[in-house]
């Protein structure tokens, strides 16, 4: 034969299994390719304020102006356990698809054993003089093999468990993204406690006045007993309001001890409600939420995982191919394992394929289905919610204001009230029960125009929260930066 037709020949083979195992590798996946579904969005926000700008890829907490929340909010990011606790979540995550991608390429290992044994002499016969017994053998032996994707199934479990990471991402940040807005309305909140205890110690102390002032008074018979009782129940009224306060005071610094990952104590303070300025409300479109909420992206991811596992079932319907090789060395000497004649190769294919499985196949592929449908109808369901979330967070600050302007004026009111009633009394116009009256109204408008003054800073911190937006990726960035010196 031609040296060339020989050579011709003998490539033949090799190239024929790389040309098939290529026709392979390119076939096409099973299953319904991801589509974002449609979904009904409105066009606008109902409550969006008129001037409201573009501010939400800006670091928003740093417009309050107070650089103790600053702080607060860094440390926060750096020592959060549940930010830790997420990011252990992603790499598992991470581990996962690793995991789930290797089958792609072909499996290598290796593997060796020597054996000494002795058969019975009844077994071997006449062949029991010249064979060695007991006899010894060695092998060395180094293997791969490959399953063949050819419906894709490992590439859609690869694509699910990409998906699951892509996920778990973004329940990380959206732990990010609720961590920044409790520490800034936690703070808010402790801000606005510490106004109301200043409001209850500041009336104590005058209520405190009036008391020895009646009990003088009494004392040279100007005043009756009951006047006395009157004015000392109002000091213990408000009294018995201080602990309250600062039970709630403690709580909340534990509270926020606890988000910036630290035992409970006190917490700095820094500027009063009255210095803090307060952000600008965000502006945004619904559809801009799609790309800007952490968990609508998760619920999205979660809908693309359940869409690959459909195709991944349904591979099962058709055979599984592998190629399996080794290549190695065996024999009954030691010395004699790394010699010519003791070389040892196979190489082979196969297939496997289901003909009766009593439905087990079809058992997986109707359950993917039907996950897939439960995440399609979550992801809307996150959507319409995160809508609400938007809607709430808007008019509750307009209304917030609202109320907060009416409330000052009410407190006005009041303290216009209060100060003719005591001209009343001093000039024996009325009795103390007008005076009374007076400061029993002025005492709880005061606690509650700080409550509201508080709740309008937290509104706003609730508005970037619904909203989202690119200071998440900001944010995410000071998770890897240290603790800020305090």
């Amino acid at each position: 034969m031609h040296p060339r037709v020989e050579t011709r020949n003998r490539l033949a083979g090799p190239v024929f299994v790389m040309l098939f195992a290529s026709a392979l590798i390119s076939g096409c996946m099973v299953g319904p390719d991801y589509h974002r579904p449609s979904v009904e969005m409105p066009k606008s926000f109902h409550y969006e304020e008129k001037g409201a700008r573009n501010t939400a890829d800006t670091l928003w907490w740093q417009k309050f102006d107070d650089p103790v929340l600053d702080h607060l909010i860094g440390e926060a990011l750096a020592g959060n356990k549940s930010i830790k606790a997420a990011e252990a979540s992603v790499e598992q995550a991470e581990g996962v698809l690793i995991q789930t991608r290797a089958p792609l390429f072909p499996q290598a290992g290796y593997s060796g054993d020597a054996v000494r044994a002795r058969q019975s002499k009844g077994e071997l016969g006449a062949l029991s003089a010249f064979v060695p017994n007991p006899a010894n053998s060695f092998q060395l032996l180094g293997g791969a093999s490959w399953e063949i994707d050819l419906w894709g199934r490992i590439r859609r479990l690869g694509e699910a468990a990409r998906a699951n990471l892509l996920a778990t991402d973004e329940a990380r940040r959206g732990v990010i993204l609720s961590l920044v807005a409790s520490v800034a309305s936690s703070y808010l909140q402790l801000r606005g406690l510490d106004e109301q205890l200043e409001i209850a110690k500041r009336t104590l102390a005058s209520y405190g006045k009036s008391v020895k002032l009646f009990e003088l008074q009494y004392a040279h018979g100007q005043v009756s007993m009951m006047t006395v009782e009157q004015a000392r129940s109002q000091y213990e009224t408000v009294e018995a309001t201080i602990p309250q306060i600062e039970s709630q005071i403690v709580e909340t610094q534990n509270a926020i001890c606890v988000l910036l990952g630290r035992n409970p104590g006190p917490v700095k303070r820094g500027k009063p409600l009255s210095g803090i300025s307060i952000p600008e409300v965000p502006a945004g479109l619904p559809s801009e939420l799609l790309e800007r909420r952490p968990d609508l992206v998760r619920a999205e991811q979660e809908l693309i995982g359940a869409n690959a596992q459909i195709g991944a079932a349904k591979a099962l319907y058709f055979p599984t191919i592998s190629l399996t090789a080794a290549l190695g060395v065996q024999s009954s000497q030691l010395s004699e394992l790394f010699q010519g004649p003791a070389r040892m190769w196979s190489y082979s294919g196969s297939f496997t394929g289901p003909i009766f499985t009593a439905g087990a196949i079809w058992g997986q592929v109707k359950q993917a289905k039907a996950l897939r449908r439960e995440a399609l109808e979550n992801y809307k369901n996150a959507i319409i919610s995160a809508f609400s979330d938007v809607e709430n967070a808007l008019v509750s600050r307009r209304k917030l204001c609202e109320q907060l302007e009416a409330q000052e004026k009410l407190v006005v009111a009041l303290r216009n009230y209060d100060r003719l009633a005591w001209m009343q009394y001093n000039g024996g116009y009325t009795s103390y029960l007008t005076v009374l009256t007076a400061e029993e109204q002025l005492f709880p408008a005061e606690l509650t125009c700080a409550q509201i003054r508080a709740s309008v800073f937290a509104a706003v911190v609730n508005i970037y929260k619904a909203m989202g937006g690119g200071w998440v990726n900001r944010a995410d960035k000071l998770t890897a930066q240290p603790c800020c010196p305090k």
